[in-house]
């Protein structure tokens, strides 16, 4: 069974079409990059898997109970904001620290659960999300454009990253 499949998808904002005609299976297993220039609707493809936005036609799938995590290509945040990296990740997945710490581990960045938020580099922030995205064990891990704000030796590093957390 697919763990995610897409038929026929078409998203829209307002009246602009941003997607259109899209067909996609995703198997257990699987390593899909999808391509594109700036404005091709990559993000959007990704919002509309996980539910983020509605598809104006088409229907997305995804195999019943799927754990999807989801590393942004950017996240506004208030870098003023005073918050600890557990805090963070304890907003929207209601974790315990032991599985924040597990996540931060696989992440490959264990020492910033008491930092701050607020002085993490690029680098850091990006593991931060993608720990954040592997709490509950997801079966699938979805990055957008993880990467675009890093220079080359930091993307390189999370991509070495990456590859452990697929091992």
């Amino acid at each position: 069974m697919n763990l995610i499949s897409v038929k026929n998808l078409a998203v829209k904002y307002g009246g602009n079409t941003v997607l259109q005609k899209v067909d996609l299976d995703i198997e257990q297993g699987e390593i899909v990059t999808v391509v594109g220039p700036n404005g091709s609707g990559k993000t959007s493809l990704l919002k509309a898997i996980i539910g983020a936005v509605e598809p104006a036609t088409g229907l997305v799938t995804l195999k019943p109970e799927l754990k999807i995590g989801y590393v942004p290509q950017r996240l506004n945040f208030n870098p003023t904001l005073p918050i600890t990296v557990e805090r963070f990740m304890r907003l929207t997945a209601k974790a315990e620290t032991t599985s924040c710490i597990t996540a931060l581990e696989t992440a490959g960045v264990p020492e910033l659960l008491k930092g701050q938020m607020s002085e993490l580099s690029g680098g850091q922030f990006q593991r931060v999300l993608l720990a954040g995205a592997l709490l509950g064990c997801p079966e699938i891990l979805l990055l957008d454009e993880a990467t675009s704000g890093l220079d080359e030796p930091e993307s390189a590093a999370f991509y070495r990253q990456i590859e452990a957390v697929r091992r």
